[in-house]
């Protein structure tokens, strides 16, 4: 674990981290969000997915965009031409529960972290702004990084987050 913020100078002054001396390398993120529901609104996302009224699509999209806006959104981000975001959806009927993951990779001097935190968050909120009518009690949670690859700290992983 790092000892001190990156984003701050020595006066505890915000700044954006200077990367003009790293090298580009390929870097991949993946980060996971998970939204607790009903059974009832996940038999109705399954019923939906199959007609026109796709909310897993609609919810997709919309992590795409948040990813492709992150340094819009957070202050200190650099903006990075993305090559890949994809946003995937697990339904576990048993648990109630609907794992939104996020993967966003750049060839570039920086991470893709906040990208995919912020792809895997807003596609979530997508979802509970689509069923929010059927369920107001869901809970957005679980909101973290589960892999990041590339740079000079290399591959890291959190425990038992994603098998391989």
């Amino acid at each position: 674990m790092a000892n001190a913020f990156t984003h701050l100078d020595a006066q505890g002054q915000a700044i954006m981290v200077d990367i003009s001396e790293k090298k580009v390398t390929t870097r991949e993120a993946v980060a996971g969000a998970r939204l607790t529901t009903q059974g009832q609104v996940i038999g109705l996302l399954e019923q939906a997915a199959k007609k026109k009224g796709d909310v897993f699509a609609t919810a997709r999209v919309a992590g795409i965009m948040a990813a492709k806006r992150t340094s819009d959104l957070i202050p200190l981000c650099h903006p990075l031409a993305l090559s890949k975001v994809t946003v995937e959806f697990v339904i576990d009927q048993k648990a109630q529960t609907i794992d939104v993951l996020a993967t966003c990779v750049v060839e570039g001097k920086t991470g893709v972290e906040m990208e995919a935190l912020t792809a895997a968050s807003v596609a979530a909120l997508t979802l509970y702004d689509m069923c929010k009518a059927v369920d107001p009690e869901m809970v957005i949670g679980e909101i973290k990084l589960l892999k990041k690859t590339g740079g000079k700290s290399g591959i890291w992983q959190r425990k038992g987050a994603i098998n391989d």
